[in-house]
């Protein structure tokens, strides 16, 4: 930079004003060069004797202390000045250190890792800044101007803790001034991020939006006009963070390591400045107002004199609480004066949008009075919550309001919970004078009874004209013999209405005289309409399941008549073809409907030997209709010459072709041959037969066959096996092994696994294996055909 020599003004001309204004901007910077160098020499001052006093060293110590710290912590001196400022505590004296002593426990933190260590250049300057800081509004524009731009800081906040536990804004920037008065002064609620990292000592990283809404009230509306926010507490003199910073962010993302870093370092850079200036200062008080406030103290009840808060374009947003009675107390129990100053919102939040609010604008603006409707309020006495009913009156005084809360006696609250109860009973009470034919019924009478209030109530004797004209004979007896013999009554009874029939019930008593004559009746009448067409509903329900149940009953009987006469079950073992077969059927222990289970064991005419067991789909008459029909044909053709496989090709066309289309069934054939041993057999759909052998039990390869029903293209081919002495063969449904949720392969290992004894050559007996593999609940029919060979010591039956 050059600078040229200012040329001398001819006289009588104007002087250069470019030259004057360079001389005053130089004249300026020296000024502001020295007056920071003071304040700077005085936040040095400040320092040194703060540590020489809490130290007990000279003042060259101090100034060599303070040094070292800077050093180590790799910190401007002046910023170490300003930490010593805001660390001041009432502590005994401590020694000072030795500049080079090896202590550990003062040894600086360690370094940062790289990318995460503040920005030491901006805490410079920032600390430099702050020697100029006159006051809590200044610091919150110094912070603002001088957190660098990775920080995406758009405002700062500071509140102070006040003495009665809530907060109190004392410096804030970047923030407009309609949200400066809505949170100037916060109460000791739940759910304030401020409060949560004072009490905690703890800074608080608000980085999601639609979680921390749910645990704080956040600042700002909408919430993501600011989607990241610091609170960031700030110690003062070694104890409990009274001063919370906050930093309220535009960006979305969390902040990182080196930003939350180098906020908490410029929040104790804070401390200093806000210890040095102070924080609080308590406006004036005039001795009007004073006076005022006096007055208010020795009134009786609850009432608090509201100036109005505007906001710029003239909108009552709030009120100022400027006196309040010994007896107000507020939502969270502060009383009296604990409450000046404070705004009404903050004290009674529940009033917002409430007819109170309304009538206090109402009043302000039109200086009517206004007087509410009784309500119910919750306020806090000895440490508890305790629900009252109060009115509340607004009347205007000069540009303000006065609002008095009137607390009903226990009479009036009788009364309304009286009216309660006949509103939530539908019921409305009534009495009539003998004497004076005075009858006096509640508005909820009325209602109950359909009857217009500007009719007037109805005399004792008219009122069986109330009731339907099959019902009137039966009020007119109770009412008499409630008049004559003095005899309560209880009756129900129907009465005409503009939407069909009221079921009611008149309930009365007497009151009689000295000489016993009833003189008063006094009782009630009750809307029982909802409750007798649950009954009746309930009552045809009922009706209709005991009829569904008979014919239920009915079917079930009647199928399992036909089921004992088509498939009888042999009481002994049958012997077929030099083989011994034990039979079990067992039906289902729950549901009222029989299964389509069945099987036959028969000896044909050439001396061989057929079984047959099969399931058909579903239950009821359908299912045993369709077991008969198969059980039947299956044993026919297979007599006259028909091949396993032919029987089941036609028994799949039948099924296919009969009344019931979607029927389906399953079924296993076996043909045994006594000259060979052999067995041929076939299957459609049917689990294999389970064979014991020597002690070992396993399935027969099953052959191709297809589930009967299912398809007119279905094919169907033959197995055989060669049995030996000794040999065990179980036929069986499927009932024996599924169970519900299980796969039917856990089923089939259950079977293999019951049916050998252990350490022996032979097999359990049938009913031993029925009762190791069958549930107590039985959820299908079992049917089982157990073949035994004789062995070689055996005689053949």
């Amino acid at each position: 930079m050059t600078s040229e020599a200012a040329r001398p003004s001819e006289a009588g001309t104007l002087p250069d004003l470019a030259a004057l204004a360079k001389v005053v901007a130089r004249q300026r910077a020296e000024l502001d060069r020295l007056q920071e160098k003071t304040a700077t020499s005085v936040v040095l001052e400040r320092a040194r004797g703060a540590l020489m006093a809490r130290t007990g060293c000279s003042l060259a110590t101090a100034h060599e202390e303070l040094q070292r710290r800077a050093e180590e912590a790799r910190r401007t001196l002046l910023e170490e000045c300003w930490i010593t400022l805001g660390d001041l505590a009432p502590s005994g004296r401590t020694a000072v250190r030795p500049p080079h002593a090896d202590d550990a426990a003062d040894r600086p933190p360690s370094p940062a890792p790289p990318g995460t260590e503040p920005d030491g250049e901006a805490l410079a300057r920032f600390a430099r800044a702050l020697v100029r800081v006159g006051g809590p509004q200044d610091l919150a524009r110094c912070l603002l101007d001088h957190l660098p731009p990775d920080t995406g800081a758009e405002a700062v906040m500071i509140f102070t803790r006040l003495p009665a536990g809530g907060l109190e804004l004392v410096g804030h920037a970047g923030v407009d001034d309609v949200l400066v008065e809505q949170w100037r002064r916060v109460p000791p609620l739940s759910g304030i991020a401020a409060l949560d990292a004072l009490d905690s000592g703890e800074a608080r990283w608000l980085e999601n939006t639609s979680a921390d809404r749910w645990r704080y009230q956040l600042i700002g509306e909408p919430a993501e006009r600011w989607p990241t926010r610091a609170w960031l507490p700030v110690t003062n003199g070694g104890r409990s963070a009274d001063v919370a910073i906050g930093v309220l962010r535009r960006r979305t993302e969390p902040f990182t390591p080196a930003v939350r870093r180098h906020l908490l370092a410029a929040a104790r850079l804070c401390a200093g400045p806000l210890r040095m200036f102070g924080i609080r200062q308590d406006p004036a008080i005039d001795a009007e107002a004073e006076a005022v406030r006096t007055v208010f103290d020795r009134l009786p009840g609850a009432s608090v004199l509201l100036t109005p808060l505007r906001s710029p374009s003239g909108d009552v947003e709030d009120f100022r609480v400027d006196a309040a009675t010994a007896d107000t107390s507020d939502a969270v129990g502060r009383r009296g004066r604990e409450l000046l100053g404070m705004r009404f919102l903050e004290c009674w939040p529940g009033t917002a949008g409430e007819p109170l609010w309304q009538g206090c604008l109402d009043t302000l603006a039109s200086g009517q009075p206004y007087e509410s409707e009784p309500f119910a309020r919750q306020h806090v006495v000895a440490g508890g919550g305790e629900l009252s009913t109060y009115s509340a009156r607004v009347a205007r005084l000069g540009d303000g309001l006065v609002l008095n809360w009137i607390r009903h006696d226990p009479s009036d609250r009788q009364e309304q919970r009286l009216a309660d109860v006949q509103r939530l009973g539908n019921l409305g009470w009534a009495s009539w004078h003998l004497v004076t034919d005075e009858v006096n019924w509640s508005s909820q009478a009325f209602a109950v009874l359909g009857r217009d209030p500007a009719r007037g109530a109805v005399p004792l004797a008219q009122l069986p004209s109330l009731a339907l004209p099959a019902d009137m004979p039966a009020v007119a007896r109770a009412v008499t013999d409630l008049v004559l013999e003095g005899r309560p009554c209880d009756v129900p009874f129907r009465s005409p209405a503009h939407d069909g029939t009221r079921h009611l019930r008149l309930v009365a008593e007497t009151v009689p005289d000295d000489r016993g004559t009833p003189v008063e009746v006094h009782g009630f009448v009750q809307d029982i309409t909802a409750q007798r067409s649950a009954e009746l509903a309930l009552v045809a329900s009922e009706r209709a399941i005991l009829t569904q149940q008979g014919v239920l009953q009915t079917e079930r009987t009647m199928a399992a008549r036909l089921q004992d006469a088509l498939l009888p079950l042999p009481k002994e073992p049958v012997h077929l073809s030099g083989l011994r077969v034990d039979i079990a059927y067992l039906p289902a222990q729950s549901g009222l409907n029989v299964g389509g289970d069945w099987f036959s064991a028969i000896e044909l005419p050439d001396g061989d030997a057929l079984f047959v067991v099969g399931d058909v789909a579903g239950h009821g008459v359908d299912a045993v209709a369709a077991m008969a029909l198969l059980r039947f044909t299956a044993k026919g053709m297979v007599i006259t010459g028909s091949s396993l496989t032919g029987a089941l090709a036609r028994l799949n066309a039948l099924l296919l072709h009969s009344r019931d289309p979607q029927g389906t069934a399953t079924m296993v054939l076996a043909r045994y041959d006594p000259r060979e041993r052999r067995l041929v057999w076939a299957q459609a759909g049917h689990p294999p037969p389970l064979l014991v052998r020597d002690g070992e039990a396993r399935y027969l390869d099953r052959p191709f066959g297809m589930l009967l029903g299912a398809a007119d293209t279905a094919r169907y081919q033959e197995s055989e096996c060669l049995l030996e002495p000794g040999d065990r063969l179980v036929l069986y449904t499927d009932g024996l092994v599924e169970r519900p949720s299980e796969c039917i392969d856990d089923g089939l290992e259950r079977l293999a696994r019951a049916a050998v004894l252990p350490g022996a050559a032979g097999s359990v007996p049938l009913g031993r294996l029925l009762g190791a593999l069958l549930e107590p609940e039985q959820r299908d029919d079992v049917c089982v055909l157990d073949i035994r060979v004789p062995g070689e010591d055996e005689r053949p039956a």
